[in-house]
């Protein structure tokens, strides 16, 4: 299981007005998960963008179990999941950071697919994704 995990603090306009995280921020959050993701494993959307691909997100879950406020330190798990189709899954949990250890806050998923830069969808794993699966061991 391929993974990262970043630290991130909540910022004083991401409260609502019941001074508790928004819930369209999560998808921020998710949005940190994979950018750390990528930089950790040789992944990010620069590399992705040289190779000649896009990848959009066509699918977001969440699940919501507690709640974060202005100040608190979360952690962004961001865990990939293994498909030979020709898409990028990528499964979340946040954690509260608390001093005797994690609180499960949020779970959830994205789905991003290729596309090639005149935006057609592709099939199947581009070449230089499929490289990269081998030597993470991914799929074997």
């Amino acid at each position: 299981m391929l993974k990262s995990e970043k630290e991130v603090t909540v910022r004083f306009n991401e409260v609502d007005s019941l001074a508790i995280v928004w819930h369209g921020h999560y998808v921020t959050y998710f949005e940190d998960g994979r950018e750390d993701f990528g930089l950790k494993h040789g992944l990010d959307y620069l590399k992705i963008y040289a190779e000649g691909y896009l990848v959009p997100i066509v699918s977001v879950k969440i699940d919501y179990k507690k709640t974060l406020a202005y100040g608190d330190t979360m952690i962004v798990e961001t865990i990939l999941k293994e498909t030979p189709a020709a898409k990028i899954i990528f499964q979340f949990n946040i954690y509260k950071k608390k001093e005797e250890g994690r609180e499960l806050v949020a779970t959830g998923e994205t789905i991003q697919v290729f596309l090639d830069k005149q935006f057609a969808l592709q099939l199947y794993c581009p070449p230089f994704y499929e490289e990269w699966k081998q030597k993470m061991n991914i799929g074997k």
